[in-house]
């Protein structure tokens, strides 16, 4: 489990590699992560965009950008969490994925939350290092 806390904001990640939708001989392999995103602050905010750089086994590197996460844009009043499972293909048999979210304060001021670094590693592979 990796976690993060920023402005308040924890973010805590879990990456699970998922055995039945990747194919390693056909250079396909697919991990699923749950996000907790606890709201610790004093304030209410808002999670506008997510920000990602999911980086492969070779050093290619794609970035993700755009509103809210799996098609919601929540809205977490102190001491609220928001919990959600996506997913990441890959042509290599690890990688690594961080970002940050753009979160909203109800007065308007931007946040830009960290998204810890995490590995996409094989079950028996050794952990890459972040």
């Amino acid at each position: 489990m990796y976690r993060e806390m920023t402005e308040g904001i924890e973010v805590t990640v879990l990456p699970v590699y998922i055995d039945e939708r990747s194919d390693p001989g056909e250079h396909r392999y697919f991990w699923a992560y749950q996000v907790q995103i606890e709201n610790k602050g004093a304030d209410t905010i808002q999670l506008i965009n997510r920000f990602w750089t999911i980086t492969d086994g070779n050093g290619a590197v794609e970035e993700v950008y755009g509103p809210g996460v799996i098609g919601e844009q929540p809205v977490l009043s102190p001491g609220e969490r928001f919990e959600y499972t996506s997913g990441c293909p890959l042509t290599t048999p690890s990688g690594i994925m961080v970002g940050h979210y753009e979160m909203q304060r109800g007065d308007g001021e931007l946040l830009l939350i960290k998204i810890p670094a995490f590995s996409l590693d094989l079950p028996d592979a050794d952990p890459s290092v972040n």
